[in-house]
């Protein structure tokens, strides 16, 4: 894949993207989520790279695109995605996010209606305000202030067993997170909790209007993510494609299973 980077005049993103487009076959973006970079893919870009088009990026203040100050919303994102899939010529991309790039598909798809050819949403969940009791999205902005209160080897190992289940999603996650200082990890995860906040209460975005296809790992219990995928499920008739031996990061503990429920999404390409 061809490395490329995007000014935004506040900072870089860097991205990674197939090396020469086939307009023959379809194209596939992956979202990391909060905290996780490109890597977080990575079993998922060996498995497309060939089959598909692909882009993923580091989302703004991960990875590579750091520094970037933390002064961005999820529109703000969703709106840079499109800039760099347009540059890119990127079409009809069925658009993969993993928890916070779940939501940043979601925000992209109302922002630009029938851009993506579907949405395929791993341990994510809906935006909708009426999923969210008050006092759930009132705690949403402070949830990580505990963090401070663990030392930083700690943090790591917690997040890293919370968020992945098997040795190779951990192992994953260890990478990531060796990359970060503690206040800057601290920092960036209640920037992402507040601008979830900002986007829920907004009630905005929480009709995007390409198919959906919704991932849950069987083991995943990070915060409300199972609930309110139950709900979303029950509200749209959409089944949830529970991964067997998966936590938060389902795509990273059992890749065949979500690969081949991509592949599903593009059509069987």
């Amino acid at each position: 894949m061809r490395k490329a980077d995007f000014d935004t005049g506040r900072g870089e993103i860097v991205y990674w993207v197939s090396d020469t487009a086939d307009a023959t076959r379809p194209w596939v973006v992956f979202l990391p989520g909060l905290t996780a970079d490109r890597r977080l893919f990575a079993p998922q870009i060996e498995h497309f790279e060939g089959r598909a088009n692909c882009l993923v990026w580091d989302a703004p203040a991960h990875g590579e695109s750091r520094p970037f100050p933390l002064d961005f919303s999820l529109p703000d994102l969703a709106r840079w995605l499109g800039e760099i899939m347009k540059a890119e010529g990127v079409s009809a991309p069925v658009l993969v996010g993993q928890s916070m790039g779940g939501y940043v598909a979601q925000v992209f798809d109302v922002l630009f209606p029938g851009r993506a050819r579907g949405i395929v949403s791993v341990d994510s969940a809906p935006l909708g305000r009426d999923y969210y009791k008050r006092w759930e999205l009132a705690c949403l902005p402070f949830v990580t202030r505990m963090f401070y209160l663990y030392p930083w080897a700690t943090l790591k190992k917690t997040s890293a067993e919370g968020n992945a289940a098997t040795p190779e999603g951990r192992a994953i996650m260890d990478a990531i997170l060796a990359g970060y200082e503690k206040g800057e990890y601290c920092r960036l995860s209640a920037h992402g909790f507040a601008m979830l906040a900002e986007v829920v209460r907004s009630d905005e975005y929480a009709a995007p209007t390409a198919p959906l296809t919704l991932i849950v790992g069987e083991l995943d219990r990070t915060g409300f993510v199972r609930k309110y995928n139950e709900l979303w499920s029950k509200r749209t008739g959409l089944p949830i494609r529970w991964i067997e031996g998966a936590a938060h990061n389902s795509n990273a503990d059992n890749p065949a299973a979500v690969n081949a429920i991509i592949e599903e999404a593009l059509g069987g390409n």
